[in-house]
This record gives C-alpha cells, sequence and structure tokens, in this order.
C-alpha cells in the first residue's frame, strides 16, 4: 500500500462516513475562452435550482473569478491550514446565494503538507462538503502541472472550447496530456464538453465532433458533450459590469443556456468511485501524490 492510500484510509477510518459534495472541475486547454465565466455563471444557474454551490478558484495567483463576480475576498484556502481561519471564515458570499473561495498564491504553502496536516485538511474539508450539494473548481487555464492535477483527481471535468481552431487545438492537447498521466483513470472520469461563444446550436455540435473524431482515434480517452453556449452581448456587457450573466441580465440567451446546462448536469448520474467522493477525497488525490 502506498503512503497515499495509507493516507486516505486513516481519514476514511478516522471518523464516520460524511455526506459529500458533487465536485464539477471546469478547464480549458487555453485562456481566454470563457472558462471562468461558464464556471461561474453555471454555480449560480445550480444555485437558481435550489443547490447550495460553492465555488473554488484554483486558479492560483489570478483573481478571474473574484473579478467576474465583483468580490473581495479576505481569506484563501492557505488561511485555512496556517491561519487559524474556520471552513465559514474562508467563504465570501457571491450573487444568488453561491459561495466563493479564492486559492490564493498561498497554495503553494501546502504542497509539503504532513501526514498530520493531510488529515487535518482531509476533516476540515469535510465540513465543507456538508455546507455545499456541488462544489465548482475552475482550474487555470493550459496544460501545467497544478491543471492537470486537478483534471486527474476529479470525477467530474467540463472540458471549455470555443469554435477557434486554436481552441479546438489546445482543448485536444489537454487531452492528449492527460492521456498519458500514468495516475489518470479514465473509468473514474466523466469528461463532457461545452461549447462557448458559438453562433448556434449546430456549430457547437461540429466543435463537438471534430474534437471527438481526433480523439477517438489518437486517444485512449472519451468525451461527451454536454452543450453550447451562444455568443450574446449581454454577455460581454455583463463581464464590463463585473457581474455574472446568470445575474444581470437572467432572461438572455446565454442565461438561458447555462440553465440548460445546469438542468442536463442534475439529470446525469455524478460519476464518484469510492474513496474519491467529494472535495476532501479531491484535495487528497492531488496533494496525496505529492507525498
Amino acid at each position: 500500500m502506498d503512503q497515499a492510500t495509507a493516507l486516505r484510509e486513516l481519514v476514511r477510518n478516522s471518523k464516520p462516513t460524511p455526506i459529500n459534495a458533487r465536485v464539477i472541475t471546469v478547464t480549458s486547454g487555453k485562456g481566454g475562452v470563457g472558462k471562468s465565466s461558464v464556471a461561474v455563471n453555471l454555480a449560480i444557474a445550480f444555485a437558481k435550482q435550489g443547490r447550495r454551490v460553492i465555488i473554488l478558484d484554483a486558479d492560483f495567483g489570478l483573481a478571474n473569478v473574484e473579478v467576474m463576480l465583483g468580490v473581495r475576498p479576505t481569506s484563501n484556502l492557505a488561511d485555512l491550514m496556517f491561519r487559524n481561519k474556520s471552513i465559514k471564515d474562508i467563504i465570501t458570499e457571491g450573487p444568488n446565494g453561491i459561495g466563493f473561495i479564492s486559492g490564493g498564491s498561498g497554495i503553494q504553502e501546502m504542497t509539503n503538507l504532513s501526514k498530520e496536516q493531510l488529515i487535518n485538511l482531509s476533516a476540515r474539508l469535510t465540513e465543507l462538503d456538508e455546507l455545499s450539494d456541488i462544489i465548482i473548481i475552475d482550474t487555470g487555464a493550459g496544460i501545467s502541472d497544478a491543471v492537470m492535477e486537478f483534471v486527474m483527481a476529479s470525477s467530474e471535468v467540463l472540458l471549455v472550447a470555443t469554435p477557434e481552431p486554436t481552441s479546438i487545438t489546445d482543448a485536444y492537447a489537454l487531452l492528449k496530456t492527460l492521456n498519458k498521466k500514468t495516475a489518470f483513470v479514465k473509468e473514474h472520469s466523466k469528461i463532457q464538453l461545452i461549447a462557448n461563444r458559438v453562433g448556434d446550436p449546430d456549430e457547437g455540435l461540429e466543435l463537438y465532433n471534430k474534437l471527438s473524431l481526433v480523439v477517438g482515434k489518437f486517444l485512449d480517452i472519451s468525451i461527451s458533450y454536454l452543450g453550447s453556449v451562444p455568443k450574446d452581448n449581454l454577455m460581454v456587457k455583463s463581464v464590463m459590469m463585473q457581474k455574472p450573466v446568470m445575474a444581470s441580465y437572467p432572461e438572455s440567451q446565454a442565461a438561458r443556456s447555462f440553465e440548460n446546462l445546469a438542468s442536463k448536469m442534475l439529470g446525469l448520474e455524478p460519476v464518484a468511485p469510492s474513496g474519491r467522493r467529494g472535495i476532501a477525497g479531491l484535495f487528497f488525490s492531488v496533494l496525496g501524490r505529492r507525498q
């Protein structure tokens, strides 16, 4: 039994089985495709359907989510571990009752945790599982090690791409990199594509077909199509206002598309293998590999 597995067993046996939140990781092969916007607006769409939602901004060192929400957090995830903050202390309230946690550049402090610290972190994060029904992780863009570790550890991954050829190429590059990772277990993950900024639904489906064709031919990974978000000038206005389109223009085409995507996801059975459920399990997978 390797050390990471032993740590998971220690945590699992140290307390009753918790209620686990559904964890959804949003990522993209490149920046500028609207990944953070998708994460934020999906969060509000879930909240409008009665779910308790928390966003974790894992794009460490940047502040895309807080800019889009128009909020400025005073604490981040590292404060939970090293500065005696509670889970509730590090959650910032956003629109429509969603919560937001900044990863902060201080996350680097968490890459060399001891066994005891990992157990403590897992116990603290279990409380976060109990405070929410859905946790959305907004990763950085691209194929950095930090991004790939979150994607590998996630049971549900939303891959955001646009019809631009460079976006499709970069989305494929992310999947190709993931395919090479020995720690990635494809049976434990569901990867779904969201086509963003499309002219019409057919363009979104065409994007998926192009990507799916090359993935099926060259990679040992499968992806499915969740749906699309249209080009919408009201989305652009919302970004300039630092407000999500779901909050500022709830009747817009873009907002309705996010409602449809959220409804579709709620109707799908989540993939959550034993030992990888909830945010505590995800962080154990990410940090435990570094022990």
